[in-house]
């Protein structure tokens, strides 16, 4: 029988036990007894510190999930303070200047830029520089901690840092300054209620600049992977905007959002619009480094959460197609003006054909069916990334304001493109109907008596004959519709304006202006009177001081398309998680107003329309659009703007005429007359019609990607 005890196996764990005691022993015993005054030491100089992780910002995509903003990695260089100074001696420290410099002079050799931001110029005479609140908040918590006075010149703080950072005397004025930026940088950061973050040196440097940094050995610093935006497309710039620091009247409204003061927030477009759906949630980690700045470890306490993806309503595809549009155009006519104002010079020419050069222009695509905002093109334009690249310096010395965006926040009279508002007004008001007609007589005349007697357009060329409304649209007869503006007056043409979203707010999260509308209020607010029976009649032909932005000349489009339903021009399509597996957002058609009225009046309005392309003896239109596969109504308008300055361009036009899809407006200063602009439409209208199943694809294979 075998024992239950095997002594041999017995005897094994026990020496295993033993030796494991042993083991254990002397372990503990060098721990707390040889090394203990060591650890002690240097669990004693152990720092503890809470560090934010940054959280990624979210995408932006376009209608049918094209990338148009996303992050991208980039390396950053940090300030390693320990490798710097090392144990701090005199001698360390006199190197570490020199190191200091030496970064300073290599990254500007490679172009790039470091950050600082001491209010102090690079060169004598050193005199503050314009410094934000952040600048001058942070300077005076410095000076504080190194009990120097608060109203310390900027040669007193210079030399004090010279004394204090062991600035050798052997260095320039322009290195001492260097210099004493980057420690006082390093400083500042150690400051009481200031230590936000580290110290980012450098930002989306290039591997060509590491690599000649370290293959020449310059300590001090580490390299750290961070993200940066990148866009993806030249267009659109205007829409999307762009991020940076912090500015001084927006530190109290981050701050109560818990933002830290170094964070990068949307400045303008869609950045700024959707900030609380990109910028997501910092985290935070508890960081152990011994004395020596070596890191022990790192806790977690609080997870990242990336900022959520926004999907706007524009179609990339037809923002492209309305850029270049605007682009080609403007550019070819002003060439030719250039050309034809040479000529006039050179053979004797009449002065006064002498056209102005266009100075600016947008085109608006908008879903009829929506209010959607489809395209929003402004010109002149710009790329962001390069004005980024160029601190914008270049983009704001350019002419014509690129970075100002016309189709929202750019004003123009309508001309002619306010007469089918104007139509609607009088046929809801009772003042006339479908069937009223009025024979031109090219000069209204009821005003003469006191010196009043504006002229129809075609006066002293014929004139228009008998015409009913849909007639008096078509040709855009001003006689009629002086007729009408006087029976109405000004404040119900006021009254429709309003419900057509003129002169309103269109609902768009981006900065608009809302125009003005020719009111008594705001007669009475500028002048002292109300509106004259004379200006009453002009704005009912678009002039007077009426001015609405391209956007709401859409939208406004939109609404006499789809017979009078006003919808809210929001760009905000969709938000998804970072992961993309919950839906935070969808957009659903909002309405503003409504304009009722009976089909027959709408029909009338869109028959006036549809004759403008229709009628080879109007205009321009229909050598346009008389071979499109398409059908389209349109309405030109010519906004005069000043004696001896060339008129405003303004056009109008929805398609197809049958089901209405897509509204657009077109407005080009300077452009002389709205038939000289159809070719900008006809282009959008092409590009719309020739992509739109293929763009319908799209989409759909979209919505299952996600």
């Amino acid at each position: 029988m075998e024992k239950l005890i095997n002594p041999g196996r017995m005897a094994f764990l026990a020496i295993v036990t033993f030796l494991l005691t042993v083991v254990f022993g002397v372990t503990l015993y060098n721990l707390q007894i040889v090394k203990g005054n060591e650890y002690y030491e240097a669990s004693r100089n152990n720092v503890v510190s809470d560090v934010r992780v940054n959280a990624a910002r979210g995408n932006l995509y376009d209608r049918y999930g094209r990338i148009l903003v996303e992050n991208r990695t980039c390396n950053n260089l940090l300030i390693d303070t320990d490798k710097l100074f090392g144990g701090g001696s005199a001698e360390e420290i006199a190197q570490a200047n020199a190191h200091i410099l030496d970064l300073v002079n290599t990254i500007t050799s490679y172009g790039d830029s470091y950050t600082d931001t001491l209010p102090i110029s690079k060169s004598p005479p050193f005199t503050f520089t314009r410094m934000s609140d952040i600048q001058q908040e942070t300077l005076n918590a410095w000076l504080r901690e190194k009990g120097l006075d608060a109203n310390a010149t900027a040669v007193e703080i210079l030399a004090y840092m010279r004394s204090r950072y062991q600035i050798d005397s052997s260095y320039t004025a322009e290195e001492s300054r260097a210099i004493a930026g980057i420690r006082y940088e390093l400083n500042s950061r150690y400051i009481e209620g200031f230590a936000t973050s580290d110290y980012v040196f450098a930002e989306d440097v290039s591997m060509d600049l590491i690599t000649e940094l370290m293959e020449r050995d310059i300590p001090g610093f580490t390299v750290d992977i961070s993200f940066i935006r990148d866009y993806n497309t030249t267009y659109a710039s205007q829409i999307l905007g762009y991020t940076g620091m912090i500015y001084d009247y927006e530190v109290e409204k981050y701050r109560d959002l818990g933002y830290e003061l170094d964070a990068r927030v949307g400045k303008e477009g869609a950045e700024l619009a959707f900030e609380s759906y990109l910028h997501g949630t910092d985290g935070l980690a508890k960081v152990t480094r011994t004395a020596s700045g070596v890191v022990t470890s790192t806790t977690y306490t609080k997870d990242t959460v990336p900022g959520d993806h926004v999907y706007l309503t524009i179609d990339l595809g037809l923002q492209e197609a309305a850029e270049n549009a605007l682009n080609s155009y403007i550019v070819q006519e002003n060439e030719q003006r250039v050309a034809d104002n040479e000529e006039i010079d050179l053979y004797g020419g009449d002065p006064n054909d002498k056209l102005q050069l266009i100075t600016g222009g947008s085109a608006c695509v908008v879903d009829v069916n929506t209010g959607e905002p489809l395209a929003i093109a402004s010109w002149p334009s710009y790329n962001i990334a390069e004005a980024l690249a160029d601190d914008f310096v270049t983009v704001t010395q350019e002419e014509n304001s690129p970075m100002f965006n016309r189709a929202l926040q750019g004003t123009y009279a309508p001309g002619s493109t306010f007469k089918p508002c104007t139509a609607m007004a009088g046929l809801l008001e009772g003042k006339i109907d479908t069937t009223t007609t009025m024979e031109c007589e090219g000069i209204y005349t009821k005003y003469a008596d006191i010196g009043y007697a504006p002229k129809c357009w075609i006066y002293g060329q014929g004139l228009h004959g008998t015409l009913d409304l849909a007639g008096a649209i078509t040709n855009s007869c001003n006689f009629y519709f002086y007729t009408v503006g006087d029976f109405l007056q000004i404040s119900l043409q006021a009254k429709y304006a309003k419900l057509f979203g003129l002169g309103e707010s269109t609902g768009i999260e981006l900065a608009e202006q809302v125009g003005i509308m020719t009111t008594d209020q705001y007669f009475q607010k500028k002048y002292g009177r109300d509106v004259y029976a004379g200006e009453a009649i002009q704005a009912a032909i678009g002039q007077a001081e009426s001015e609405f932005t391209p956007l709401q000349m859409a939208e406004y489009c939109a609404a006499i398309a789809n017979n009078g339903t006003r919808h809210s021009a929001s760009i905000l399509k969709s938000v998804y998680s970072y992961d993309f597996g919950q839906e935070i957002y969808t957009r659903k058609p909002e309405i503003l107003s409504v304009v009722q009225a009976p089909q027959e009046y709408y029909d009338a309005v869109h028959q006036g329309m549809r004759g403008v392309v229709t009628d080879p003896m109007v205009g321009s239109a229909y050598l346009y659009f008389y071979d499109t596969p398409y059908t389209v109504a349109a309405k030109t308008g010519t906004a005069q703007i000043g004696e001896g300055r060339t008129n405003n361009a303004m056009f109008i036009c929805y398609a197809p005429y049958e089901e209405p899809e897509i509204a657009i407006s077109i407005a080009v200063e300077k452009g002389r007359a709205g038939a000289s602009v159809i070719k900008i439409a006809r282009d959008i209208l092409d590009y719309y019609f020739a992509f739109k199943d293929s763009t319908m694809k799209l989409e759909a294979e979209g919505t299952l990607l996600r």
